[in-house]
């Protein structure tokens, strides 16, 4: 059988969703691959207020607490990049965020999931890109997952570059070392 792309597949529906455990796994990881790059980062003191490292994480996890506001049908509210000078205001506002979504995580079940997100800027969206299918609850945390993965590898490169070599954040490498939790080092105790 090949599989090749679909049109009917892609608009299938609900049956194709991950589920609550597949939605908190792909969190849990995104939660420890963050923990880990913020650990390295904070270790290189050169890039304490690296404003190229700032904005990236600023993107990234401004879209975060953009996505878990949808979820929670409340305003979008993002701190401005000033209100963030420096790597560890930063961090400590991206504990907050994952505590916020371990709450939300505790909460979520299948019909949760399958809800639908209302987008206050849904007019951006269809002037932007033409169209805008609905989407669920489910099919944004595999978004949120997607896009931070593609970000946080800018800052993985971005240490790298600096004379850091960073952790191994790999999801299939966070399985074989058994699903560690999140190491924040001095953020924890943000």
């Amino acid at each position: 059988m090949k599989h090749r792309y679909s049109p009917d597949l892609a608009l299938a529906g609900t049956e194709n969703e991950m589920d609550v455990n597949e939605s908190r796994f792909l969190l849990l990881h995104m939660e420890w691959a963050d923990s880990l790059a913020f650990s390295a980062a904070l270790g290189v003191p050169a890039l304490a207020q690296d404003e190229s490292l700032l904005k990236r994480l600023y993107h990234f996890h401004s879209t975060q607490w953009a996505y878990l506001q949808l979820f929670r049908g409340r305003p979008i509210e993002i701190p401005h990049l000033q209100e963030l000078p420096d790597l560890q205001s930063m961090g400590k506002w991206v504990r907050r965020f994952y505590r916020d979504l371990a709450a939300f995580l505790d909460e979520i079940d299948e019909a949760r999931l399958r809800q639908r997100v209302e987008f206050p800027f849904a007019a951006k969206i269809v002037e932007r890109f033409g169209s805008m299918a609905p989407t669920t609850v489910g099919e944004c945390i595999l978004q949120l997952a997607l896009h931070t993965a593609h970000h946080r590898g800018q800052v993985m490169t971005g240490l790298r570059e600096s004379g850091c070599e960073p952790p191994t954040i790999d999801f299939i490498v966070w399985l074989w070392k058994q699903r560690p939790a999140p190491q924040w080092g001095i953020l924890d105790a943000a």
